[in-house]
């Protein structure tokens, strides 16, 4: 049940939580208010979950502006490279950048080409309630714990690893009640990568060979 949760929420969590890049450079210019992470995840997440809502019949019905408006937003504000070198770990110490975007560009393409199409049957009826902002060790971002409260069940806990690149939020990790998409997708090439080259993985990915799952068995 967690698993399918986090397939679910995940997509809709990385997809609402990539427009707060778009704010966070709107809203400072060098360093953001303390709270600035907190009210961007706030508004971004309700501000998806309503354009999901007023254009599910059009998605539903054109498959190819769900794509592009997904692929959008993920692709631009998402950071693909440093949550792929995450995603690699140990595999990514010596690769070369150009392997790493190559993984990173197949990875999110997959991701968002198998699940997207959920998002249209992902309740939108929810409501988010941020509840904190932590500094990360180290200086790498801020957490903001969040929840999706549903009518009908328990709070959907859902955390943001966020981080500044250029002036700009970008975020680089979700949780899912705890399930980590950096540690799952970890757990799942880990495997693969010990066999074959960072290309060569991406390049199943990219034929469907190797499928994202989360059930580190990459296939």
């Amino acid at each position: 049940m967690k698993r399918s949760l986090l397939t679910v929420v995940l997509s809709s969590a990385l997809l609402a939580a990539a427009p707060a890049t778009v704010f966070a450079q709107a809203a400072t210019a060098t360093k953001p208010a303390p709270s600035a992470a907190s009210q961007l995840v706030l508004s971004s997440s309700t501000r998806i979950l309503t354009t999901l809502e007023k254009r599910r019949a059009e998605f539903k019905g054109n498959p190819a502006a769900l794509k592009q408006y997904v692929n959008s937003e993920f692709n631009t504000l998402f950071d693909r490279d440093y949550a792929a070198r995450l995603v690699l770990g140990v595999h990514a110490r010596g690769a070369a950048e150009g392997d790493i975007k190559l993984f990173a560009d197949a990875l999110g393409d997959s991701l968002m080409s198998r699940y997207g199409s959920a998002l249209l049957d992902f309740n939108t009826k929810l409501r988010v309630r941020v509840k904190s902002e932590t500094a990360l060790p180290g200086g790498r971002g801020v957490k903001v714990a969040s929840e999706m409260l549903r009518p009908d069940g328990d709070p959907i806990p859902v955390d943001y690893l966020v981080r500044q690149v250029g002036g700009q939020w970008k975020v680089f990790d979700v949780m899912v009640e705890g399930v980590s998409f950096v540690q799952t997708f970890r757990n799942q090439f880990d495997a693969p990568l010990r066999q074959k080259s960072i290309p060569q993985v991406a390049a199943e990915l990219r034929t469907g060979k190797m499928q994202v799952g989360g059930n580190g068995s990459g296939k």
